[in-house]
């Protein structure tokens, strides 16, 4: 499948009164999905502990700044 007939596919799949802000959106969510799937493929990735590490990280430091 072409990139356009993949591009047709997800625009036919919104509902009549998407807006192009949808469609940009959904566009640009397949792509990142495409984009990690290969990724992933390719072990380039990252494993679930890492990326739950990661995240608690993110969040401790988020917390700390907005408790103030």
């Amino acid at each position: 499948m072409t990139v356009k007939d993949t591009a047709k596919n997800l625009i036919n799949s919104l509902p009549q009164n998407a807006t192009i802000d949808d469609v940009i959106h959904a566009l640009y969510v397949h792509a990142k999905f495409q984009h990690g799937e290969q990724e992933i493929k390719q072990r380039k990735g990252i494993s679930h502990e890492e990326a739950k590490r990661m995240l608690r990280k993110k969040l401790v430091s988020y917390k700390s700044q907005n408790d103030n």
